[in-house]
């Protein structure tokens, strides 16, 4: 026995010995230039798709208004041509031409269009402000380009420079004399093998991002252009038209608002100088009883420009300096007690709000710039808008006192709301059967309560170990619920898995539902990450979809998203959502020495509480992604559910066939 075990012990010994020799230098590869770009594109852009595509424009579009922002250019152009070609010009500095003192047989041009990491916008010396900061945007664009070319005019003369895949195909050309000429063109085509060969820019979405860029500098003219051919409806996409506005974003607001009926007469706006040494602001806001189409308010930010969508902390200050102010105000009208309960929601509640700062050292979240994050904008924006705002109260009474007023009863009205969930969720409580199945939470009142909906028992009882008793209620379900789609009402009404989520939930189906019943906040969905849990999922969405609209229509329906994959080396582990994040935590995160093991997720059952917990429920780590419908496209929407979920299986069968050709891989 012990001589066996020797023997297997010299030969584990001489395996792993094999396996090092095996593993040398030559399998380290070294990725130069903008190879990463191609290999990677996620990484810098956020993926392949149509948004990702659109975003090598915005990375263009940044560098010229940058020149803009900075006083050196006042006009840019845009070009759209029918063979898919973009191009973006403007009248500022011109990029440098001159040999770049690091690599002295390249210009400054071609250092900035093929190398990462490089450009004038790491210190204040040539920009105070401006959108980009890793010097990785117009590389990545040139990386994920079949062809482009870049013209400068410096000096009146004028260069010319062609790439390809993010390669010179040649040196820089000095084509002559341009007296009347200045600044910098980027004509470029992206590559078909990086967004595939449908891909191609949408008139309409780049018309708007270009508009948009107008407001955000007022002393900006842009120009844009687009073959007539390219645009189908020339009213509301025109071929050729100059945005400029004085207003900034006072206008922007003025044309959201429209004809709609206005709280206060007036937009409020204003901005600070560029020379206040913190950052400048800009803001424009105004309240309406009619809402903003299918949401009661909205609110846009930017910072360099940048479009934030997930806001950040510039928001946070203009809510910040709107809430003190207004109570503020009331305590100087006697009116403290009433507005002592007003939150920065109330005062956002039927709210249109623009904010735009520029700061030196902008901290956003990832390279698409989605989140600003740094801190000291709260008091920056905060500082700025709060004294105009007190002015602006104080120089018309009447108006405040209207504002005022508008805020204390859409707290009055979320006090009520709270009240009557809190007594129908006592009485629902009280009175309801609830399903043994449920594992419910302690809390009392609706308020920052949540269920999930898992997919079978072993998951349900892992997700009971892992939730907060107080505020998470588990309810498991038995397999796939009914497709409700190509059922009947009666057989509907006769489900006994949705007959315990309607009574889990205190809420009627379809005509009977009252969302004042609804015993939670949010309805979180959550099943495994494979087809099967999909398609759960997939009931489950078409069922609130039919029959609990409201759940949608107010943003309280989500899908949890649990992880496929745990990555561990040492005593380090990650946890990755698909086969794309798993490859990009192996090349960014586990780098170092040590056996990498990687560990595929058969179902939320096979976790371990600790781990559900971390990687799903607890809302400091978690992500869910909110179901929504896109009203604009509301018919489309139907049909699309009608024939993935209907009864017709020729339906299904048509659409199989008319989209198979974008499937790319089935993991099965």
């Amino acid at each position: 026995m012990a001589l066996a075990n020797k023997k297997d012990l010299f030969s584990d010994a001489g395996k792993k010995a094999s396996a090092e020799k095996a593993y040398s230098a030559k399998d380290i590869e070294v990725l130069e230039g903008l190879e990463p770009v191609r290999l990677r594109p996620g990484m810098y852009i956020g993926g392949t798709d149509d948004r990702a595509l659109h975003h090598l424009f915005a990375e263009v579009l940044d560098n010229s208004m940058d020149e803009a922002v900075a006083g050196h250019a006042n006009r840019i152009e845009v070009e759209l041509d029918t063979d898919g070609y973009l191009s973006v010009s403007d009248n500022g500095r011109g990029i440098p031409i001159d040999p770049h003192p690091k690599f002295k047989n390249k210009s400054a041009l071609e250092v900035i269009m093929t190398t990462l990491h490089a450009g004038g916008k790491f210190s204040d010396k040539a920009y105070q402000t401006s959108g980009g900061l890793h010097g990785v945007g117009v590389s990545v664009v040139n990386a994920l380009s079949d062809d482009l070319t870049v013209e400068v005019a410096r000096g009146k003369q004028l260069y010319s420079q062609n790439f390809s895949k993010g390669i010179a195909q040649g040196k820089l050309n000095k084509l002559g004399a341009t007296p009347n000429r200045r600044g910098t063109k980027v004509r470029f085509h992206p590559d078909p093998e990086i967004f595939g060969p449908r891909a191609h820019f949408k008139p309409a979405r780049l018309f708007r991002m270009a508009r948009a860029k107008a407001y955000l500098q007022p002393g900006v003219e842009i120009r844009w252009k687009c073959d007539p051919e390219l645009v189908e409806e020339l009213d509301t996409v025109p071929h050729e038209a100059v945005f400029h506005f004085p207003g900034g974003l006072s206008d922007f607001l003025k044309e959201t608002l429209g004809t709609k009926t206005t709280v206060t007469p007036d937009v409020f706006a204003g901005r600070t100088s560029q020379d206040s040494g913190h950052g400048r602001v800009e803001w424009a806001v105004c309240w309406t009883p009619e809402g903003f189409g299918d949401a009661d308010s909205f609110v846009r930010s930017y910072c360099n420009t940048i479009p934030t969508g997930g806001g950040g902390t510039h928001e946070q200050g203009l809510r910040s300096a709107l809430t003190k102010g207004l109570r503020a105000y009331a305590d100087i009208t006697g009116m403290s007690k009433k507005a002592s309960a007003i939150t920065p929601d109330d005062v956002m509640n039927g709210a249109g709000a623009l904010v735009s700062v520029f700061l030196k050292n902008p901290e956003f979240q990832g390279q698409t710039k989605d989140r600003l994050s740094n801190s000291q904008a709260v008091k920056i924006v905060e500082n700025a808008v709060r004294d105009p705002f007190d002015h602006w109260l104080a120089g018309s009474p009447t108006e405040a006192n209207k504002l005022l007023e508008w805020a204390i009863e859409k707290a009055d009205e979320r006090m009520r709301r709270k009240r009557a969930r809190d007594v129908s969720r006592k009485s629902a409580t009280r009175k309801l059967r609830l399903p043994g199945k449920l594992a419910d939470c302690s809390d009392k009142s609706a308020e920052n309560t949540e269920i999930f909906i898992v997919e079978g028992e072993s998951a349900g009882g892992s997700a009971k170990q892992a939730r907060n008793r107080k505020t998470q209620a588990i309810l498991p379900l038995k397999g796939k619920i009914l497709n409700v789609e190509s059922a009947s009402m009666d057989k509907i009404s006769r489900n006994a898995e949705i007959n315990d989520l309607s009574t889990a939930l205190g809420v009627g189906i379809g005509k009977k539902f009252n969302p004042d019943d609804l015993r939670y906040e949010r309805v979180i969905i959550m099943t495994d990450a494979d087809v099967d849990g999909a398609h759960i999922a997939a009931l489950l969405i078409t069922f609130f979809y039919r029959y609990m609209p409201v759940l949608i229509n107010e943003g309280r329906l989500y899908m949890a998203m649990p992880p496929l994959f745990r990555i561990t080396q040492g005593g380090k582990s990650m946890y990755a959502n698909d086969e794309e994040h798993k490859d990009r935590l192996l090349e960014t995160e586990f780098t170092g020495r040590g056996k990498i093991e990687i560990g595929r997720f058969k179902g939320l059952g096979e976790m371990m509480p600790a781990q559900l917990k971390t990687t799903t429920m607890d809302p400091k780590t978690r992500a869910l992604a909110r179901i929504t419908i896109d009203d604009e496209n509301l018919p489309s929407t139907e049909a699309l559910v009608e024939t993935l979920m209907g009864k017709r299986a020729d339906l299904r069968f048509q659409y199989i066939q008319d989209h198979a050709q974008f499937v790319e891989e089935i993991d099965v």
